[in-house]
Order: structure tokens, then sequence, then C-alpha cells
């Protein structure tokens, strides 16, 4: 998320980068055209998630592969809206042809997106989506409610018994937050406020914020058995709270992400199963987009467009497709 997302306005950090065969002013390189003539804008979240920065550096290669410039923005911290509006009327001040954009907020970054749009820049959004969805001419991402959908019914699966579930989440208004939080009730079977349910809290999808919540929600829970997290930073807190309690071996977890350190939770026995997204390629398809609206007008698709979801655990369930960790470990994304 994996998640994983949002709170005030920070600071920002713009770069402008030029491609291999690029030369002369700032002005020549973000002048439009074909080739190296071409500039777009990838306006992405805090880097300090390594999600995000998989998918920025997938973006800008598949896009200085085409000969295309890029003038890059991050947010400094989650929900850092503010910075991404400057970013963007930067870009469109420049003339960039398109925009790959991850959105911090669904709405706040609306205005602005219309305002890129209306001056003919292709805005195509990553990971998360806008309200209304089709406030961006396309959106390139996971289908979060599949996502907690494969990891609800893996649980369902496996904890068939006096489930006690604990709750980790992030801010439910975030799209992809409420996709993972909603997709885990339908597919375990449950409805908001079930009796299944323990407790919940919210996280900022950090590990500290994830052992944080975990103690908490284990003082007041002690027969916890079942733990859906938004992520696997987020796993491996609540795991090292349970572990400090002596209560792990008694606990499935299940989280959303398929970074190569929460597949490596997986065959460590930490967390029991994940949902692996794709950053790399929600890049790739965006840039994709972009190439054939600068190369013949040609909008894609409106909506979202799924990037993929694969289920990772080595205790599968019948009738539920999965792939084992030493898989997952091949096809991850991060740091291994």
């Amino acid at each position: 998320m994996n998640t994983t997302r949002r709170l005030a306005a920070a600071g920002i950090a713009m770069t402008l980068l030029t491609g291999a065969a690029a030369c002369g002013s700032k002005d020549e390189a973000a002048s439009g055209g074909s080739g190296g003539d071409v500039t777009i804008g990838i306006v992405e979240l805090n880097l300090s998630n390594p999600f995000f920065g998989t998918l920025e550096k997938a973006t800008e290669a598949a896009a200085t592969a085409k000969g295309w410039k890029v003038m890059k923005a991050e947010a400094k911290v989650p929900g850092d809206s503010a910075t991404q509006v400057t970013a963007i009327e930067n870009m469109i001040a420049r003339n960039v042809k398109a925009i790959v954009l991850d959105p911090a907020n669904p709405t706040a970054l609306v205005d602005v997106v219309k305002k890129a749009r209306d001056k003919g820049i292709l805005v195509v959004t990553v990971n998360a989506t806008l309200t209304p969805i089709d406030a961006a001419d396309a959106t390139f991402a996971t289908d979060n409610t599949n996502a907690g959908k494969l990891i609800g019914q893996w649980a369902k699966g496996t904890v068939t018994s006096n489930p006690r579930i604990a709750m980790l989440d992030f801010d439910l208004s975030d799209g992809p937050a409420g996709g993972r939080h909603n997709g885990f009730l339908e597919g375990y079977g449950i409805a908001e406020g079930a009796p299944e349910i323990a407790g919940s809290a919210l996280t900022k999808g950090t590990v500290e914020t994830g052992q944080s919540a975990m103690e908490n929600l284990l003082s007041a829970h002690s027969d916890i058995n079942l733990v859906y997290t938004i992520n696997e930073p987020v796993a491996h807190g609540a795991y090292t709270a349970m572990k400090n309690k002596g209560v792990e071996s008694k606990v499935t977890t299940v989280s959303v992400d398929g970074a190569c350190s929460g597949v490596q939770d997986v065959k460590d026995g930490i967390i029991g199963a994940t949902a692996m997204q794709f950053p790399s390629k929600m890049g790739e398809m965006a840039v994709a987009a972009a190439a054939e609206y600068i190369a013949n007008g040609t909008k894609p698709k409106s909506g979202l467009t799924d990037s993929g979801t694969v289920l990772i655990t080595d205790k599968p369930v019948a009738g539920l497709e999965s792939q084992t960790s030493e898989w997952g470990l091949q096809n991850c994304w991060g740091e291994k």
C-alpha cells in the first residue's frame, strides 16, 4: 500500500531531469514535441516509503527510455497534497505533455488536475484514484478491494473457529486503505461492526505505529487470534508486540504490499499471507498510455486499469489461487 498514506502539508522537493541526449536551457528541456523534445511530469508521495520510490523509479526509467525528459516532485510526508498542487502548477507552466500522479488526497487535487487537462495535458493517476475517478484521464493501480478480499478469503479458510479479529488500518477516507479494509471484510464474510471483530485501530502505516496499536489492542483483547493489517510494516510491528506478549504462535496475520521484506516475513512465518502489488508495472502502464497520447492523441480507457495482485502464502487454502514465498521473493519489489 502498499499502502500507506497521508497527513499535513509540508515542503516541496522538485527536480528537473534531462535525458541522456538533452542539452540547452531548462525552457528548451520542457518545450514539448516528440522524442527528446518531450517532457512529462511525475508527482509522487513521500519516498520514505519504498513502494513510492519503486513506483517513481520505474515511471522515470520507462520515460527516459523513450528519450523523454522528466520533471519530478515528491511530497515530504503522507497527505501532503499542497506540495503536489504546487508541483502540478509548475508542470503546467513548463508545458509538460503528460503528468503521472500518485495523489496524496482523493479530492484536494481535482481542481489542479482539471486545470492541467484543460491545457491539453494528459493526467493519469497511479496507485490511488481521485474522487471522482474520472477526474483523471485514467488510473493504473492495484484493485485494493480485490487485494483485501484475497487475504480475507485466505484468513477465512485458515482461522476457522472462534475468530477474534484485530483491524489495524490507515485513514479509511484514503482510497487504497478503505478498499483493502472493505475487501477484507467481504472476503472473510463479515460486515462492519461484526462480533468477530475484537477491536480496531488507526496506524500511520509504519512499524512503530503497528506495534503500539497492537500493544493496546492486546491489552484490551487478549483473545485476538487474527490480525488484518493495512500493510507489511504494520504487520511487522504488530508481530513484535505479539512476540513481546508471548502470543505470536496463537495469532495469524494478513497484509497487503508484496515488498521483499514483507515476503521474507511470510517465509519466516511472521505474516501468514500477503497480497502482492506491482508498482513498477503501474508506472510502465502509465508511460505507455502517455506515449499513445503524445504520438496520436489517443487517450487511455477512463477509470481503473488493474495492475494485478497475487496472493503470497506458504499455507495455501484449497480453491484459492496463490504463490509461495519463494515465488514472491523472485517477483517482489524493494530491497531484498
